[in-house]
């Protein structure tokens, strides 16, 4: 028999380290700064659709969608214990709003609007890392970087994450200063500068879904485009990483 939505949603929340190890949530900071600021524009979206913008960014959006909504009662018994135990007003309403939007998909499909989900990108974030919390300006401190979250309206304006996927994230977290390159055009394969401590490594997502040494990228900055190379911002490298995923599993 199949688990209810809400129940995988919530054992999902429930696996979470909230405060997890320094050095485990400084080596996913770079997925974790991606999926918050996707999910900040997916907020937006929402935000947008049900005018709910005083409430965005952290917010249960089923109670816009429907306020008449109600999960089943064992549903919300053990989403009200679980919720006891969590860190944080506005962790707790998303982690509210991602099993009852579960549960509402599930039970009622024709009610939701075609918009990227809206909790997927932030219950990632906790999976990989657990909390964040307000700094005293108002930003968001992410364990290892901070940033401000900006309006909706901004948000809005945030290019779209799509490649959510484990491989996808994992390839993203490294250490150093990184720049990505890809062919003209930005096709595939990806290409990655890493400066470490001031050595320099050059590295290609192979088509083992993994990093790998290459000599394609030229040792002069000035020097790239005449290979015939372009840089890429990180959510274009995550799309075309995210493209070779997709390749390989069919």
């Amino acid at each position: 028999m199949t688990e209810p939505a809400a129940y995988v949603m919530l054992n999902r929340l429930r696996a979470v380290e909230w405060v997890g190890g320094w050095d485990h949530v400084l080596a996913r900071v770079r997925s974790r700064r991606i999926l918050m600021r996707e999910y900040l524009r997916r907020a937006a979206l929402w935000a947008q659709e049900y005018a709910a913008d005083s409430a965005w960014p952290f917010f249960d959006v089923t109670q816009y969608v429907d306020p008449e909504f109600r999960p089943s009662p064992g549903t919300a018994a053990e989403l009200q214990a679980f919720l006891s135990r969590v860190p944080g007003s506005e962790i707790r309403e998303t982690c509210a709003g991602a099993v009852r939007l579960a549960d509402m998909r599930e039970r009622h499909p024709a009610a939701l609007p075609d918009l990227p989900d809206l909790y997927e990108p932030v219950v990632l974030f906790y999976e990989r890392g657990g909390e964040f919390v307000r700094d005293n300006a108002g930003g968001l401190d992410l364990t290892g970087v901070s940033f401000r979250p900006g309006t909706p309206q901004g948000n809005l304006r945030t290019p779209p994450f799509l490649a959510v996927g484990e491989t996808v994230l994992d390839a993203l977290d490294t250490k150093g200063r990184v720049s990505y390159y890809a062919a003209d055009g930005g096709r595939a394969p990806v290409m990655r500068r890493r400066v470490v401590r001031g050595e320099r490594h050059d590295e290609v997502f192979g088509p083992d879904l993994r990093w790998e040494p290459t000599e394609r990228l030229p040792e002069r900055e000035e020097a790239v485009k005449g290979a015939g190379l372009v840089p890429l911002d990180e959510i274009a490298a995550a799309e075309l990483i995210g493209d070779a995923v997709g390749r390989a599993s069919r």
